[in-house]
């Protein structure tokens, strides 16, 4: 995936300046791309309010339990074999309204514009705005999204941009910026944090 265009952008900004050459060639938004949009968020519940190892762990299982099934064959598992990869039982129905959202509804995802998208998939009970914003970036490939309600981004803003309180305001202000590629800026802040790398002056 060819971000130079979103790196010339983006570099004007100090800080990301810094994660480009730090990062550049390591970010990828293919790395949890599904086409069976169904699966896709089922992963993306998984990470819901979990560490990023944890959820790993859980997805891989959960990969594992519904190998080779179809949508339908998915449905019909029973709660609790799906619970026993490491779910809670909200996740684990989260989970079947998914599917059985995907196998009423067919939703050309193509026709929708963004803030369409994130209302549509919000109609499934255990999406949430976090969920829909996460489909947009990996699975979508939207160049522009930027998840308010992500703590490692917010997490990654502040130790980048010396802000030990980080008002709507103060946020808005740095992150309109980085407009049309807020996409590659996440990724790069994502990665920071993540290696525990950060901006210093």
């Amino acid at each position: 995936m060819d971000f130079s265009k979103a790196f010339k952008h983006l570099e004007k900004d100090e800080v990301l300046s810094f994660l480009i050459k730090r990062f550049g060639d390591e970010i990828t938004l293919k790395d949890r791309y599904e086409s069976n949009y169904a699966k896709a968020i089922s992963l993306l519940i998984i990470e819901q309010q979990v560490s990023f190892k944890a959820a790993i762990r859980i997805k891989e299982r959960f990969l594992k339990l519904i190998k080779g099934k179809s949508n339908d064959e998915v449905i019909k598992i029973r709660n609790e074999e799906i619970k026993k990869v490491g779910l809670s039982k909200r996740k684990v129905e989260y989970i079947k309204n998914t599917y059985l959202f995907f196998d009423k509804y067919k939703v050309e995802f193509e026709c929708l514009n963004e803030n369409e998208i994130v209302k549509e998939l919000s109609k499934i009970k255990g999406v949430g705005k976090w969920t829909a914003e996460m489909f947009l970036i990996f699975i979508l490939f939207k160049e522009n999204i930027f998840s308010k309600g992500d703590l490692a981004l917010i997490n990654s803003i502040k130790k980048n941009y010396k802000k030990e309180k980080l008002s709507d305001i103060d946020l808005e202000k740095i992150v309109e910026k980085w407009s049309p590629y807020k996409t590659t800026a996440s990724l790069l802040l994502w990665k920071s944090i993540e290696e525990k790398i950060f901006y210093s002056k």
